[in-house]
């Protein structure tokens, strides 16, 4: 252990703790741009510089290890005109357009500005005109905005493990750019969108689409349904001046009917009956060996991107069910179409999803099985948000509202879809009860739950061991499938999720650096799922009806027409 003076308090850390670390345990703030708590130490940005005494140059708290009986000062005059000097550097190369950049409000680098009160700037602002790069469906990027931090390459390559963003030439004009010097659909990019919640500024965002869906609701010969993802709720709370998880469903709900939307129904309902269809084809696989083993999951658009880029050898292993919300997008138009009589090319299918993904596989060719695209549009939980923003609702006054009937009923197992392992427990608690025939009493897979990088179970279905695993972030991922590709892997069964934490990290959800946030919207997930009457998907009602009405059975002509598809290489130009 380390005692350490930090601006005359006293703090014992243990030995190799940063002196940033030191004075957060002092209660101490230091200013960051380049520091992230879940990435590697950079030291490129400096704005964390204070002194250390005995030493002649400012040092990196981020970076710089203390050492027992070390004195340091975080704000002196010397600190707090060196971190104005390097703000006003930063600033002399990034735009001054605040009002019209998205992040206008939770920019890192405007917060800084503001607190050491940057009026007026000695530097020339020299900006250098690059286009923004709008090649992909789901991430923008603007190249003036960048400030180099290279966190956004720091969760691509190091916790992604895509590496679709590297640095371009050296010292002052280095810049952080697409692998290979082209646009972002050029790289190996997955559009998961991590690289969103790591930058500090406006540099890299969701392709917004609020101007889409308002034309929307004002068309009057377009009827505009929605669903909504089991992750979206939990999070959307952090948007409108709520705690995590807090916002109840129902008032959700009628805060979206304020918004315009004709029909409300959810995602779970779509959720529930991938687990009955991927249920069953995990075990003809098993039972009858029609597919090769182990399967994978593949509810995670951003997942799938990465198997079909990196893996394409390995695509067979894939499960042929379609996400749960291009099962919805295909049965609103179809089904849900019929049933309520209305033209099914009137409807307006948009769906609400923690992910920027799901704008990309929204507009995949394979994604028409309906007749026409099934999902029109895809809005991020932040997109949501600013909506309920615009509208300036009051969630504490709302009454609350019901979903609108067939394919808004949901049980439990549907719900914790949007946590890591929530694939896999769902999967597993009917899979038991169809091969068993017995009643699951206790349904809670726990062993598959949590923020473990990579966590395993076995399950004995009469006598059949069969042995799973979960991965969340594409780092898991990559291991999970090298050992497949090298005939190591020891699992019948495997989820990936691309994003930390599965769809609650999604890159569409509330910014957030830290999986702390995560972790508790995880926890958020699982409670709602207990206080649910019905948890595994084979009880839903509506599901039961579905099949009863139109799909006929598991697995059947119908099912695969509309429920399930085969992914491809990705040839990327570059890569």
């Amino acid at each position: 252990m380390a005692t350490v003076t930090i601006d005359g308090i006293k703090v014992t850390v243990p030995d190799g703790s940063t002196i940033l670390a030191a004075a957060q345990e002092a209660g101490i703030r230091i200013p960051t741009l380049c520091h992230h708590p879940d990435q590697a130490i950079k030291a490129n940005c400096r704005i964390c510089v204070c002194e250390v005494e005995g030493q002649r140059l400012l040092a990196a708290a981020c970076a710089m290890p203390v050492w027992d009986g070390m004195v340091v000062k975080t704000r002196s005059p010397k600190v707090i005109e060196a971190r104005k000097t390097i703000l006003e550097l930063i600033l002399a190369r990034h735009p001054q357009d605040c009002l019209n950049c998205i992040r206008n409000g939770v920019c890192e680098l405007q917060d800084l500005a503001a607190e050491y009160m940057i009026r007026e700037n000695p530097f020339t602002l020299k900006i250098k005109g690059y286009p923004k790069d709008t090649s992909t469906p789901s991430i923008v990027r603007e190249q003036d905005k960048c400030i180099n931090c290279r966190r956004c390459i720091g969760a691509c390559s190091e916790i992604q493990t895509v590496h679709a963003l590297g640095v371009e030439k050296r010292g002052y004009e280095a810049m952080v750019v697409p692998a290979m010097g082209g646009q972002l659909s050029d790289s190996p990019c997955v559009v998961c969108g991590q690289c969103i919640h790591a930058c500090p500024v406006g540099a890299i965002y969701e392709n917004e689409q609020i101007d889409e869906f308002l034309a929307a609701v004002a068309d009057p010969d377009k009827v505009v349904v929605t669903q909504i993802a089991p992750a979206v709720r939990v999070a959307i709370a952090e948007l409108v001046g709520m705690n995590t998880g807090e916002l109840d469903m129902e008032v959700f709900v009628a805060g979206l009917r304020q918004l315009g939307f004709d029909y409300v129904l959810h995602t779970n309902f779509t959720a529930d009956l991938t687990i009955i269809e991927e249920g069953h084809e995990l075990l003809q696989r098993l039972t009858e060996g029609k597919g090769k083993l182990p399967m994978f999951t593949s509810c995670s658009p951003g997942w799938i991107n990465f198997c079909e880029t990196f893996y394409p050898d390995l695509l067979d292993h894939l499960s042929t069910c379609k996400s749960p919300q291009q099962m919805f997008g295909a049965l609103v138009k179809t089904y849900w179409a019929e049933k309520m009589g209305i033209d099914p090319a009137k409807i307006y299918s948009v769906s609400i999803m923690p992910c920027t993904a799901k704008k990309f596989e929204a507009a995949r060719p394979e994604m028409n099985a309906s007749g026409y695209r099934d999902v029109d549009l895809v809005l991020t939980t932040r997109e949501v948000g600013r909506l309920f923003q615009m509208a300036g609702l009051d969630f504490t006054k709302l009454q609350p509202s019901k979903f609108d009937s067939w394919m808004g009923k949901y049980t439990g197992a549907g719900v914790i879809f949007g946590a890591t392992g929530g694939v896999m427990e769902a999967a597993l608690r009917t899979v038991y009860e169809v091969v068993t025939k017995q009643t699951l009493e206790d349904v809670n897979f726990t062993a598959v739950r949590g923020m473990e990088g990579i966590k395993e179970a076995e399950v004995d279905l009469n006598g059949t061991k069969v042995r799973v695993a979960v991965g969340h972030s594409l780092g898991s991922a990559r291991k999970l499938m090298d050992q497949v590709r090298a005939g190591e892997s020891p699992y019948h069964f495997i989820e990936i999720m691309a994003c930390p934490g599965g769809c609650i990290g999604g890159g569409g959800q509330p910014l957030t650096k830290s999986n702390r946030k995560r972790a508790e919207r995880i926890d958020c997930i699982y409670v709602e799922d207990a206080g649910l009457p019905l948890r595994k998907s084979h009880e839903n009602p509506e599901i039961k009806t579905l099949y009863e009405e139109f799909l006929h059975e598991p697995l059947g002509h119908k099912s695969h027409e509309l429920l399930h598809t085969h992914y491809h290489p990705q040839h990327k130009k570059y890569f």
